[in-house]
């Protein structure tokens, strides 16, 4: 069985390099579901199937990628998650996997996001945003279900649905026991900025990262800091903003980092973070090489650490479009035994999901003891350039693992 469907966006860089993965390993290509096309009823599982021939008892394999970087699937995925759609039996199943922020904050209508239009790089509503996703994967999981008696996903809905939310990949991992930085509070404990400092100066924790429950590519994430002696305030974070006079301002994400130091603005960027649901948790030093920090992304496919590299950046925030370098393991003076110690913590992390078989795994080893933590898991974490392991790039061994395995 090597037929494949893809829901996902044609044409970007990772449907391309999945089917030229699947050319050079001599498979046909993957029959690709764009996400804009299901999100506005064009397509369905059902409609490839029948293209495929397959019967209920030969499911192909079903790849949910990322649905970033297409402005029109951004603003459909809001008008899905607008509360306008919720007066239905159905759309409460498909809002099961909405585990916080269950009443939408500030949100707006399924006409007012319709009439969104496309500024580069501006922050339209990430928690609406973010329930919407989740109602479209509880959608596409109901409708494979009823296709096929077991569908075969590489990572389910409800996996992924959990690993893009911080707060509850957090829970999970810490109930099974593994590493993680301690949060500062339950993230409905935390709902400003002044309760944040409040819980900061109580705990004695004046080091934080606040993360956007649903960021990735380090959007929405911010490096805090708070001299307690001072009060002096540093943050460092991808969100720009852009102030008026008589309206709301613009947040948006940017390519470079900004270091904000006047209260004011640091105040009004994390409550606009904390408005639209965030993870708040310790800020571990990490190891260093030649006077950079580093952290590590370890790819993990059916169970096994694969690929992998390491982020080396001489700011707190190590994603790679931000100018960090990449380097290898060994490169940064990594024994094999720290190897090992990583990959290890990666597997582990990844079993936490068991129907989920690609993950990519941030791992920090702490400065001095290096001791792992997990930082993220990505259900999405695969795009690694220039990245081999047993001379094969990340979706050439996906596919590899995925036709030589019986239970993806």
């Amino acid at each position: 069985m090597n037929s494949m469907i893809i829901i996902g966006n044609s044409g970007n860089r990772r449907t391309t390099g999945l089917q030229a993965a699947r050319a050079r390993l001599g498979l046909p290509p993957a029959l690709v579901l764009d996400y804009i096309d299901v999100l506005q009823g064009n397509a369905s599982f059902s409609s490839v199937a029948q293209n495929l021939g397959q019967t209920l008892d030969e499911p192909p394999l079903l790849r949910l990628d990322a649905p970033g970087e297409h402005f029109e699937v951004e603003r459909e995925l809001i008008v899905l998650g607008s509360p306008d759609t919720a007066n239905t039996h159905i759309s409460e199943i498909d809002e099961r996997w909405i585990r916080y922020n269950k009443s939408v904050v500030q949100p707006i209508s399924v006409k007012m996001a319709k009439g969104l239009q496309e500024v580069k790089g501006k922050l339209y509503h990430p928690s609406q945003w973010f329930r919407g996703y989740c109602k479209l994967l509880s959608r596409l999981d109901r409708e494979a279900a009823q296709l096929w008696n077991k569908p075969r996903w590489m990572n389910a809905p409800e996996d992924i649905a959990a690993m893009f939310d911080k707060r509850y990949t957090h829970q999970l991992l810490s109930a099974a026991g593994l590493p993680v930085p301690r949060r500062l509070a339950a993230p409905e404990a935390i709902p400003d900025y002044d309760t944040l400092r409040d819980a900061m100066a109580k705990k004695r924790i004046y080091r934080l990262f606040i993360k956007l429950a649903a960021g990735s590519g380090a959007c929405g994430v911010i490096a805090y800091q708070v001299n307690p002696v001072t009060g002096a305030e540093s943050a460092v974070t991808t969100i720009g903003v852009e102030n008026y006079l008589r309206r709301p301002p613009l947040f948006y994400n940017v390519k470079k980092l900004m270091h904000y130091k006047e209260p004011q603005d640091i105040r009004r960027i994390i409550n606009w973070v904390l408005r639209h649901g965030a993870h708040v948790e310790q800020w571990i030093p990490k190891a260093s090489y030649q006077e950079r920090t580093f952290d590590i992304r370890q790819l993990v496919v059916a169970g096994k650490a694969c690929h992998s590299i390491a982020r080396v950046s001489r700011t707190p925030i190590t994603n790679l479009h931000l100018d960090s370098a990449r380097m290898s393991l060994e490169g940064v003076g990594l024994t094999d035994n720290l190897q090992a110690t990583v990959r290890q913590c990666a597997e582990q992390t990844l079993s936490v999901f068991p129907r989920s078989t690609v993950a990519g795994i941030d791992v920090l080893l702490s400065s001095g003891s290096y001791r792992p933590y997990v930082l993220d898991v990505n259900p999405f974490g695969d795009l690694l350039y220039h990245s081999h392991y047993e001379g094969h790039d990340p979706y050439e061994w996906e596919m590899r693992m995925a036709s030589h395995s019986t239970t993806i």
